[in-house]
Order: C-alpha cells, then structure tokens, then sequence
C-alpha cells in the first residue's frame, strides 16, 4: 500500500486486520532449509562482539523489534510479540512516499545446543510490495566466544511499481540492510540503559 502521507493508527490497524488472515507464499519456511530457486537471495551476516551479555542484549534488541527501528522505516505495531502467526505492518519512508507492507511470523528459533541462538522469520502477505521471506539470527559461538547477526531473505517483486522499478527496490534493500548493522551498537547500548 502507498500512500502520500504518513498512515494513521487506524488506518495501519484496519490494514493488519485486513491481511492478518489471508494466504502466504508458496515456500513458506523456506529460510530454515532449502531457498526455493526463482528468487533474489540476500544474506547478511556481521559480528556484534562477545560474550554472554552481548548475547543478552542482542536477544533483547530482536525481542524488541530494534532491527526496524530505523527512522525511515519501523515495525508497527512495535510491541508486537515474536510468536507463531502475529500480523506485523513494515511501515517505510522513501522519495517522499510512505508505504504499508505486510508480514506475518512463520517460525521461531531459540536453540541452546550445538550453539546458543536466537531469532524468528516472516513471510510476506498478499499485500507487501515483494514476495518472500526474511529470517533474523543472533547466535553465539561459546568456544570461540563470537556473537554473530545475520539476515537471510529470499524476494522478487510483487508490486507493479517495485516491478517496474526493481533496480531502486535493490538499492532500498541494501540500504534497509546496511542501516541495520550500522545501528547494533547503538541498540546493543540501549538494552544496556533499559535492563
């Protein structure tokens, strides 16, 4: 959905309402195994530092959706929690337009063996400009004391307009990932002041 202007709370409630039921994608859960061939494969990966408090605060910063809050772009509503099925709005900022875009959560991770890691993915609903999925990871590697963040995401474009102007879609992928690794340390610090 895009609009001219920043949509109102009600209006991203009836938009989550309107999509919180309908289909997925065909490769549903895709990013915890095998990426289905026909899609843009992006993969992200960066250390955030060691140990177990910077573990902790990572798990606390994707708890918290802190990956999205970006400025140009955040998640709403921003205390959704991370479980099976909840209906999430993307709400972006870009060339003067806003934009809706709707996901939903298809699996969760949060396993202690072989190592310690975390994270969730969601998948695209009918109405997000692109079809496909994202997963989030933070993991650490104990023995060699390394806590790591990665993106992995599987797209193309599903709206006309992104179709039509797939270069600039690319470009606002990779700026979307790029802000979100520049911005870990400062949320790696604010879960330090809110614990």
């Amino acid at each position: 959905m895009f609009l001219l202007r920043q949509p109102s709370p009600e209006t991203i409630r009836r938009f989550i309402s309107s999509q919180c039921e309908l289909p997925f994608y065909p490769e549903v859960g895709a990013t915890a195994g095998q990426l289905p061939p026909g899609y843009n494969v992006d993969r992200n990966l960066i250390m955030l530092g060691t140990g177990k408090g910077t573990y902790e605060r990572a798990f606390a910063a994707l708890r918290n959706w802190k990956q999205f809050d970006l400025g140009w772009v955040k998640i709403v509503p921003d205390e959704t929690p991370l479980e099976v099925g909840a209906t999430v709005a993307i709400q972006a900022k870009a060339f003067g337009f806003w934009s809706l875009s709707a996901a939903r959560i298809v699996y969760l991770i949060n396993e202690d063996a072989p190592l310690k890691r975390f994270g969730f993915a969601y998948g695209t609903l009918p109405d997000h400009v692109e079809c496909g999925e994202e997963r989030f990871t933070i993991e650490w590697h104990a023995g060699a004391d390394s806590v790591w963040y990665e993106i992995l995401a599987f797209s193309r474009p599903k709206n006309p307009l992104v179709r039509l102007g797939f270069p600039l879609a690319r470009m606002l992928q990779q700026r979307f990932a790029r802000s979100r690794f520049q911005l870990w340390p400062h949320w790696l610090t604010l879960m330090v002041r809110d614990d």
